[in-house]
Parts: structure tokens; C-alpha cells; sequence
């Protein structure tokens, strides 16, 4: 009897949206869940590909004592200077990718999960979406998204506006899903949401 292959689901959205609770959720009943967060902590690691690159582009500076990226200092090379942020994500989002695909073929070959999860805010501008059979989008309205990041992460309203008008809209976002999840309402609303969908890719 041939082993059943897990689908893969890439999960994305805004600031706020709900993402990791939906991450959390789908780990919760039964997905192999792959955060590229993670992923991008392994690629400032000492002896990564990415980190000899980082440390040539930016300098020596930028490392720690223990070898690894200094990730504040790295930050304060490239805060609101978007041709070095574009030298910086030119270097690590393929090394994400790669670390992703890598991990997916493991998970496929060793896990009994159902369904894989890569969880990716920046899944569209890496072009990691085609890594999945499904891509699913949580939404949030902007003001929801505002108040929400505000009260979480202890933000000025313009810091997290700011944050907002660099990442994708929502409406690029919805154009490009199979999936669209909505949480402008309760945590039950949208875990109602994910059930179903859960209950239909894992079938």
C-alpha cells in the first residue's frame, strides 16, 4: 500500500492578521507546521551560506561575539534604505526558500502528518508561494489590524501604519489565494473557518 503524500498549505497574511493563531490552530490538529521565521533565525547562524554573504555585504560589524548575526545591528544598516534592504532579502529569503523545500521533502518523507504548513509573511514578495498545493490568506481589515498591533506589540499607531503600507494589501493578497480566511471577528469566527478547511484538505 503506497504511504499518502501530506498536502502542503502556504499560510501568509498582514500585520495582525491572526497568521501564528492559525498556525498554532492547524499544528494543534495534526499539520506539520514550518515557520519561515525560524528558518530565517537558521540562516543568520554562523557557518550558514547566507551568513558569510551577510557579513561581506554589510561587514564584520554586524556579527556578534558568538559568530552569529546581530540581528539590531544588521536592522539599523537597513531601516528605511530600501535599496540595502533589497541587497539583504536578495540574500536571505533564497536561503529560506532553500531551508523550506528542504524541510517540506523531509517532512513528506518522514512525518505521518497530513497536511504541511509553511507559514510566511512575506510569502508572495519571496516567492515562496509555489512551494504548496494551496496558498491560504488570513485577512484583516486595516483599522482591525492597526488597533490589534498597537495593543499587542505596545506600537505608536504610525509605527505599525508604516509597517502596513510596506507589506502587500490585502486585496493583492486575496487575488492570489486558494483560501481566503477571515478574522475581523472573534478568534471563535475564524477557527470556525479553519475547521472546515481543515477538515477538507485533510480528508
Amino acid at each position: 500500500m503506497h504511504k499518502r503524500v501530506a498536502k502542503v498549505i502556504c499560510l501568509t497574511g498582514g500585520i495582525a492578521s491572526g497568521k501564528s493563531s492559525a498556525a498554532r490552530y492547524l499544528k494543534e490538529q495534526g499539520a506539520y507546521v514550518i515557520d519561515a521565521d525560524v528558518l530565517g533565525h537558521r540562516t543568520y547562524e554562523a557557518g550558514s551560506p547566507a551568513h558569510a554573504q551577510v557579513a561581506a555585504t554589510f561587514g564584520h560589524d554586524v556579527l556578534a561575539a558568538d559568530g552569529k548575526i546581530d540581528r539590531k545591528a544588521l536592522g539599523a544598516k537597513v531601516f528605511g534604505k530600501p535599496a540595502e534592504l533589497k541587497k539583504l532579502t536578495d540574500i536571505v529569503w533564497p536561503a529560506i526558500g532553500a531551508l523550506a523545500e528542504a524541510e517540506i521533502a523531509r517532512a513528506k518523507m518522514t512525518c505521518t502528518a497530513p497536511v504541511i504548513v509553511l507559514e510566511a509573511a512575506v510569502l508572495f514578495e519571496a516567492g515562496w508561494h509555489d512551494r504548496g498545493d494551496e496558498i491560504w490568506v488570513i485577512v484583516v481589515e486595516r483599522e482591525t489590524a492597526i488597533t490589534r498591533a498597537m495593543q499587542r506589540d505596545n506600537l505608536f499607531r504610525a509605527m505599525v501604519e508604516s509597517r502596513l503600507d510596506a507589506q502587500l494589501s490585502n486585496a493583492e493578497r486575496v487575488a492570489r489565494a486558494d483560501v481566503v480566511i477571515d478574522n475581523n471577528g472573534s478568534l471563535e469566527d475564524m477557527l470556525g473557518q479553519l475547521r472546515r478547511e481543515w477538515q477538507r484538505i485533510s480528508a
